[in-house]
């Protein structure tokens, strides 16, 4: 069997100097039920970790709300020294139970969250930061401002944001130079489409997280399940080969709990699909989202 290299994927230089491979790993799928507590294996879950240097993937995406701090902490015991590992991490989500997120935007807490980190995953600098979601608590100018402080501090080296619209990356932008952008996007969901345009036209790093998300299109019969079956692959896999495809800027960052699984999500770097796959995948994926939205 042909071994398994994520660098298949090609590769991407986060805020034009932090090169990665395309296909990365999130690292939130490594906690307990509900992203809460400690995962069911703890051996598995780092044998999970260990398992991505074996298989080529230098990006792991995790959050300091993922536990909260056990995936931060379960990182840094299965792979530091990071070597040429980028971990990128994300703060300003509180945590009051399983499934549950408070966002907070109150510049002291961010900073709290960063230098947490910091200390968790055992660095001087946090390669990308990347603030979870903009807190309603204050206007976001005043989060930004101490974010961008602390990238001129250097506790920061790179800057991203999740769920944003593209005015609120044109705001942030005005503080620093937004690395990259985290929104939900698959096949089935393209409310970020104009999101990841716009990324695309910068050369900002888009990560879609729920990549694997198929919904109907996982269906036997459906243009996914054809191609996946021609090519004896899974939907998954097909479905991260569309992402990868989609644009140059991707970071893909499909999370699970188990290394095989793990080997399986990441056997999509090798899948080259053609134009007309593309864009047959493109067409039925957009038809669902369209009846989805109305």
């Amino acid at each position: 069997m042909t071994a398994i290299d994520a660098s298949q994927s090609g590769h991407f230089s986060i805020g034009g100097d932090l090169k990665v491979v395309r296909l990365g790993f999130g690292a939130m799928r490594i906690t307990g039920q509900g992203v809460w507590g400690e995962p069911e294996s703890r051996d598995q879950a780092l044998a999970t970790l260990r398992h991505t240097r074996d298989l080529g993937i230098t990006l792991i995406d995790t959050a300091d709300s993922y536990g909260p701090f056990v995936s931060e902490d379960l990182i840094k015991e299965a792979l530091f020294p990071y070597n040429d590992q980028v971990i990128a991490t994300k703060g300003g989500l509180t945590r009051h139970g399983p499934d549950i997120w408070r966002p907070v935007g109150n510049p002291d807490y961010l900073r709290q969250c960063v230098l947490m980190s910091l200390r968790r995953l055992g660095v001087a600098r946090i390669d990308l930061w990347q603030l979870h979601r903009v807190g309603s608590d204050c206007a976001p100018e005043i989060q930004f401002e101490i974010i961008a402080k602390m990238r001129e501090e250097g506790l920061i080296r790179h800057v991203g944001l999740s769920e944003v619209d593209v005015p609120m990356i044109e705001r942030a932008s005005r503080f620093f130079p937004v690395a990259t952008v985290q929104n939900r996007f698959n096949l089935v969901d393209r409310k970020s489409e104009d999101v990841l345009d716009y990324c695309t036209e910068r050369n900002i790093g888009f990560m879609p997280w729920a990549p694997l998300a198929a919904g109907s299109l996982a269906r036997s019969g459906t243009v996914l399940d054809t191609i996946a079956k021609e090519r004896e692959v899974s939907a998954g896999q097909v479905a991260l080969a569309w992402l990868l495809h989609r644009s140059p800027v991707m970071l893909p960052i499909p999370g699970t709990g188990s290394p095989s699984h793990l080997e399986d999500n990441m056997r999509a770097a090798a899948i080259s699909l053609n134009a007309d796959e593309c864009a047959a995948l493109d067409r039925q994926g957009r038809e669902v989202w369209e009846k989805a939205d109305k």
